[in-house]
């Protein structure tokens, strides 16, 4: 199918993921509120397995959408492999969310069927902030993302950690809003345009480039995305959010918001703005550099499991960052490529954090996890396993993503930052390493100090199937990373020797 989008008909295809994902929200919405009046205290299992299906069915639109090619892309929204792609990635992160989820929310006394309903119109903000080829649609698409995970991080309303973070969340999130809103305007006036295919196109041509308000309106649209990156120093709402939210929700927040954020800033950064590649590289690069090494150095501190896999989430921004600045193909599949590996294994990573949880209690402390290798042998190896990939060690898939970002910074001569990066995680082998030794050569404070960890079904299936990935990633990476070189090839038809390739 050929989609010309001087027909408004094409927007409807173009956006088919999207509707049928929205559509089935809201049909998750008037099913809960139909069974909370009759059945109030019953478990919303039912509407949790509800949702899951409705993330099966929008991958099918999702998979639709390669049978699908544009006339010309002038479209508001991008209908390519990169698109598919970046969507599944998205869907992944609120499937395995949700998975965690179950037995979570019962036992901290906040099962309620919105939980689900906002999860799902997140995930609807995130697929279109990485399909969008227009910066109105873009914060359109951010701001819908947004205000649903600032309802999702102070879920917990008796819990003053989650409303303390909520309230952060929201003030640095909006004030961040305003920097990305104010950047379109300059960058509007500059080139007369929020198309970024049409804004490539005048800076490359030369109109608007090295001007101060293009500058100035790059400077505020890097402020912006580099908030919902957490990149530093724009990171600073990072550790309290995370710690704060649901574990769930900063699982969700730490895989699919940050993929949604990074997909839009290699839309804008890559596409857009790539024939003025020399005016922000410089910037991004130092911006790389800090998050690396402070995020890397900050979390060395941390005495909570979960604020330290949240300053781990920083760091791996900053990973991600130096393969956007890879200007060659292999920068850009090794982006997607990491991408996926590191939203499996994060999400598994959290998923064992809410395992160790006893009731309403989440245990987040390092001496939390002391013996909980020995009395939980299968979820300490899951846990251990995670956290080496994240760290980068060779049999898994996060220590192929990193030696494919080495790769492509290698082949475009960034050598410094490649070295940044290989110093920063050796950095993180300390405190990644520090929480498998407390696991299995500490003793436990009783002999039932772990006995009540656990998930339930659909959450082991969720860890189950990250641990599977995470190791799958490594010994059978080909046709991954294939779909990813083809899917970047999708994303810059009118500019394909910005990253080597050829039309």
């Amino acid at each position: 199918m050929t989609l010309d989008f001087a027909r408004q008909s094409a927007y409807f295809w173009a956006l088919l993921p999207e509707i049928v994902l929205a559509t089935w929200t809201m049909l998750v919405l008037v099913v809960d509120v139909f069974r909370s009046s009759d059945h109030p205290e019953e478990s919303r299992a039912p509407v949790a397995w509800m949702s899951l299906a409705g993330l099966v069915v929008a991958g099918a639109a999702n998979a639709y959408l390669l049978s699908m090619r544009e006339a010309a892309p002038t479209g508001m929204i991008a209908v390519d492999s990169f698109r598919v792609f970046t969507n599944f990635i998205l869907l992944l992160a609120a499937g395995l969310a949700i998975c965690l989820s179950f037995g979570y929310l019962q036992r901290r006394h906040i099962d309620r069927g919105e939980f689900y309903v906002l999860v799902l119109f997140a995930t609807v903000g995130m697929m279109l902030m990485a399909g969008s080829r227009d910066l109105i649609l873009m914060f359109i698409a951010l701001e819908v993302m947004s205000v649903a995970i600032y309802v999702l991080v102070g879920y917990h309303r008796q819990d003053p950690r989650s409303s303390e973070a909520s309230l952060k969340y929201f003030l640095l999130g909006a004030f961040s809003s305003g920097f990305f809103l104010y950047g379109i305007a300059l960058l509007f006036g500059a080139t007369g345009s929020t198309h970024l295919p049409t804004i490539g196109t005048m800076l490359g041509d030369g109109v608007g480039t090295a001007s101060p308000v293009a500058l100035a309106g790059m400077a505020l649209v890097l402020v912006g995305l580099g908030f919902k990156v957490a990149a530093v120093p724009f990171h600073v709402w990072t550790p309290d959010a995370y710690d704060g939210a649901p574990t769930p929700v900063t699982a969700l927040m730490a895989t699919g918001v940050k993929a949604a954020a990074f997909a839009a800033f290699i839309r804008v950064f890559a596409v857009g703005l790539g024939g003025v590649r020399e005016d922000w590289a410089p910037v991004v690069w130092v911006l790389a550099a800090l998050t690396m090494v402070a995020a890397n150095l900050v979390a060395l501190t941390q005495g909570s499991v979960k604020r330290m896999l949240a300053y781990s989430s920083i760091a791996h921004a900053g990973y991600l960052l130096v393969a956007l600045l890879s200007a060659n193909q292999a920068g850009a599949a090794a982006f997607l490529f990491y991408l996926l590996v590191y939203t499996v294994m994060t999400a598994g990573a959290f998923g064992i954090v809410i395992a160790n949880s006893q009731g309403d209690h989440e245990r987040v402390s390092l001496e939390d996890y002391a013996g909980f290798g020995w009395q939980q042998p299968l979820l300490g190896a899951a846990f251990g396993l995670f956290l080496l990939s994240l760290a980068g060690f060779p049999l898994t898939g996060g220590f192929l993503g990193k030696l494919y970002i080495i790769r492509s910074a290698l082949e475009s001569d960034n050598v410094p930052l490649a070295v940044v990066l290989v110093l920063a995680s050796l950095i993180s082998y300390f405190y990644y390493l520090r929480v498998i030794v407390v696991m299995y050569m500490r003793p436990a404070a009783s002999a039932n100090s772990h006995d009540q960890a656990g998930l339930a079904v659909p959450g082991r299936a969720a860890i189950a199937v990250a641990a599977v990935a995470v190791l799958a990633l490594f010994f059978a990476a080909s046709p991954v990373m294939r779909a990813a070189e083809s899917s970047v090839a999708s994303l810059f038809p009118a500019a394909p020797a910005l990253f080597g390739m050829t039309p």
